[in-house]
């Protein structure tokens, strides 16, 4: 029997058991979806799903605060700009010609008013679809995609339902619409008691023939004694709720409209974007395609308030043949600002606006040289889709495969203009791709003369398809739950006192406290983990942090409240603790020198070119380099014969396993100038993480300690700005990561004594990672997780 709900979405799991059915790019070369609900592991968040519900999808009271309602208003007053001047004939409304070329949403009827709609309100009803992806720094934020690929009404009345088949009581759902009419055409509310006296009319959408999937059925059932009937007389209509084609509209409305006697709910041009031509030729190829002529509209945004939204547009790759670009297919944005994960930048900032290099679009996508690319950079082709003038698909970045990136490559190097987005795939549960199809619901205020926010409590629905097959028709259909938890509305209105500080780092601060007892899965917190979890001054102590929080609460009575809630979850004192295992041998001068001895070993001894790309064959880096062969190779040699001989000593030698795990390394672009890289793709090397395992008393558990034993290019050498020459010379290394690999060699022979006495509870691993630096970026991490996950760790052990 079928599972109902996100129930389905899981039932398949565990499902990524098998050499490469859990693949973990590197985030440089292809940004892949956040995975939510089902861990690998079978860990459940216990935030997003409950099991008493399984048509519901929660969205916590920080998403909806700080990036949905900001988010939302932004794309109101940028798509509230755009209707305004499109009602008024002014090429500044932004949507390109050849969207409005046989609109059904916008045809000349309504083209040669312009100027003339006087009595009109702009209503929005807008269908988004949204989704939560991640960045480059590892956060997952929602995101706007565009216009709903459901088509311009099934958000709206889905709005209506909490679940498949179950309808919001009446009562709810009218006060709704007179929520609606009330503050969009300034009502008073005696006037709307009974819609259908107040004149109001629901007429139906005809989905088109391509589209029939669009279709509103079933409408809730208060819907009935409003639809319109074209036998009535038209006296008594005052407002149409509609989404049908302003062309496709009886002409007794139509005229009724230009003549100022009906209104139209939403304004009739608000959804060309789903009339728009050429994006239904291009649904063909790219299923999504239908997204697209919103996100035009909206300008790239990456700080962390509000909604993300990817740059999208046309760029132009200008030859003999093709000069000049088109101006009639949309924004031209061929320019982009990069971003990365080492770049230095607090969480709470705007990359964007402290960032002014700006790079050729081309050059973005498809250049793997190195100049190009500086210390960070990676083509960034894998998360765009593109296509040409004439509306067919060239690359879908996210599941191309080498030989289509290649042919992409070559279209655009002819020249001319093309079409592109960049696209960083949705969240994802189990194998279905989900979206959220939630109406943009607003009016144009008359006195501010911007877009203002309306009926925020129409939610539409959640779509999740399958991504082995995708079938736009037939998505598993979730409903979204607003958290309203009244400690976290608390925790939301926190205010953040200090200069340089995140303005919600005590929201932040709160959150953490409140989800941590569920997600360790234990009632109370210790005062010193509770403490850690603070980001908060040196000087300032838990006790301090919480008797502040009345004072920055914006209202000082729940701030008590909240203060109250969080003290309740911290666990006193202990008076003692338990006898340490490790600490009489580490606090020693003895084990302080050992240390400090290994890292100076390490980083200053004869392991000289210790990223995995080298040596790098360019002349400014040829003409510094000491020796011309990787030192990665002897110092994973010199680690492994560390560990047998302290094994050897401690008698452990047929119960530890002491070995490597190797693997090649992969990439979509040829970087035929990183020595490493190219030994790599000839055969003539690996990359290898290494491993040794330490028995204890539960084999089925292990606690991994890693460090990573390349070293990062340095910046002062390869950077002008800093008095480098383009030089990419490793780094000695001493505090990233000599000193981790300095514990883990030390910690060696004290877990390997536990283990001889039985001590340790579950196995230990000590694994050296490579390649975490750039350019491979997490290479050994992103392989061991992978390993992991599928099941297929295969340790090569050594003598």
């Amino acid at each position: 029997m079928a599972q109902p709900g996100w129930k389905s979405l899981v039932a398949d799991w565990p499902w990524f058991g098998g050499s490469g059915r859990f693949p973990i790019s590197a985030y440089s070369e292809f940004m892949p979806p956040p995975r939510l609900g089902l861990a690998p592991y079978g860990w459940a968040n216990p935030f997003l799903f409950r099991e008493e519900d399984p048509s519901g999808w929660h969205v916590t009271e920080y998403e909806e605060a700080f990036e949905l309602r900001p988010g939302l208003l932004r794309i109101a007053e940028q798509v509230m700009e755009s209707m305004v001047h499109l009602a008024n004939g002014r090429e500044a409304h932004g949507i390109s010609r050849a969207k409005l070329l046989g609109n059904p949403y916008w045809p000349d009827a309504l083209a040669e008013r312009k100027g003339q709609l006087r009595h009109e309100r702009f209503v929005l009803l807008l269908p988004l679809s949204l989704a939560r992806t991640q960045d480059d720094k590892g956060r997952v934020r929602w995101t706007l995609f565009g216009s709903s690929e459901q088509g311009p009404a099934r958000a709206f009345w889905k709005s209506f339902f909490h679940a498949e088949g179950a309808e919001l009581p009446e009562e709810r759902a009218l006060d709704v619409l007179r929520g609606l009419l009330g503050a969009a055409f300034a009502l008073p509310e005696g006037e709307l008691a009974d819609l259908r006296r107040a004149g109001l009319r629901i007429l139906p959408l005809r989905p088109p023939a391509a589209f029939p999937y669009w279709a509103e059925e079933p409408l809730p059932a208060f819907t009935r004694r409003l639809l319109f009937d074209e036998k009535e007389p038209l006296q008594s209509v005052r407002y149409l709720l509609t989404f049908r084609p302003f062309s496709e509209l009886p002409p007794l409305l139509q005229s009724a409209y230009l003549q100022a006697e009906l209104h139209l709910l939403p304004f009739p041009g608000s959804l060309v974007f789903w009339g728009a031509q050429p994006y239904w030729a291009l649904q063909r190829e790219l299923p999504f395609a239908m997204q697209i002529p919103l996100l035009h509209l909206a300008g790239r945004h990456e700080a962390p308030t509000g909604l993300r939204v990817p740059q999208s547009g046309w760029l132009h790759e200008a030859t003999h043949a093709h000069a000049l670009p088109d101006a009639s297919h949309g924004p031209l944005r061929d320019r982009f600002r990069r971003t990365h994960r080492w770049a230095r930048v607090l969480r709470h900032q705007d990359e964007l606006a402290l960032s002014a290099r700006e790079d050729k679009m081309t050059h973005v996508l498809f250049s793997a040289l190195p100049d190009g690319l500086g210390l960070y950079g990676k083509p960034m082709a894998r998360n765009v889709q593109i296509w040409s003038t004439d509306f067919h698909a060239l690359l879908d970045g996210p599941s191309a495969t080498t030989k289509e990136l290649a042919a992409a490559v070559a279209a655009v190097k002819e020249g001319g203009l093309f079409g592109y987005r960049f696209h960083y795939p949705a969240m994802q549960v189990g194998h279905h791709a989900v979206y959220w199809q939630r109406p943009l619901v607003a009016c144009l205020d008359p006195h501010a003369e911007k877009a203002r926010l309306l009926a925020q409590d129409l939610l539409g629905y959640l779509t999740a398809y399958d991504t082995r097959e995708l079938r736009l028709p037939d998505p598993v259909e979730l409903w979204p739950r607003i958290l309203q938890r009244e400690p976290h509305l608390a925790a939301v209105e926190l205010r953040t006192e200090g200069q340089g500080r995140s303005p919600r780092q005590e929201s932040l601060n709160a959150r953490k406290l409140l989800d941590a007892p569920q997600l360790l899965g234990r009632s109370l917190l210790s005062p010193s983990f509770a403490r850690s979890l603070l980001s908060a001054p040196k000087h300032e102590g838990l006790d301090q942090w919480l008797d502040a929080l009345p004072a920055r609460s914006g209202v000082p009575e729940t701030g008590r409240h909240l203060k109250d809630e969080l003290r309740a979850i911290v666990a006193p004192e202990r008076e003692s603790l338990p006898t340490p295992l490790t600490y009489p041998q580490t606090a020693r001068r003895s084990f302080e020198v050992a240390y400090w001895k290994t890292i100076a070993d390490l980083s200053e001894g004869r392991f000289l070119t210790k990223n995995n790309a080298d040596c790098v064959l360019d002349s400014p880096t040829q003409k510094h380099l000491r020796h011309h062969h990787r030192d990665l190779n002897p110092l994973g040699n010199y680690l492994l014969d560390y560990y047998r001989t302290q094994v050897k000593a401690a008698g452990m030698t047929k119960r530890v396993l002491v070995g490597d795990l190797p693997f090649r390394w992969k990439t979509d672009f040829d970087y035929a100038w990183m020595g490493g890289w190219l030994h790599n793709q000839a055969g003539e090397a690996t990359e290898r993480n290494l491993i040794v395992a330490i028995p204890g008393r539960d084999r089925s558990e292990a606690v991994i300690m890693a460090d990573h034993y390349d070293t990062a290019y340095m910046e002062d050498r390869y950077e002008p700005s800093q008095g480098g020459d383009g030089a990419r010379l490793a780094a000695a290394g001493a505090d990233d990561n000599h000193s981790a690999t300095a514990a883990l060699m030390l910690g060696a022979p004290i877990f390997l004594e536990l283990s001889r006495k039985g001590l340790l509870a579950c196995d230990v691993w000590l694994i050296h990672l490579t390649g975490e630096e750039f350019p491979a970026d997490c290479l050994g991490s992103r392989k061991l997780c992978e390993s992991l996950v599928q099941g297929d760790l295969r340790v090569r052990l050594t003598d």
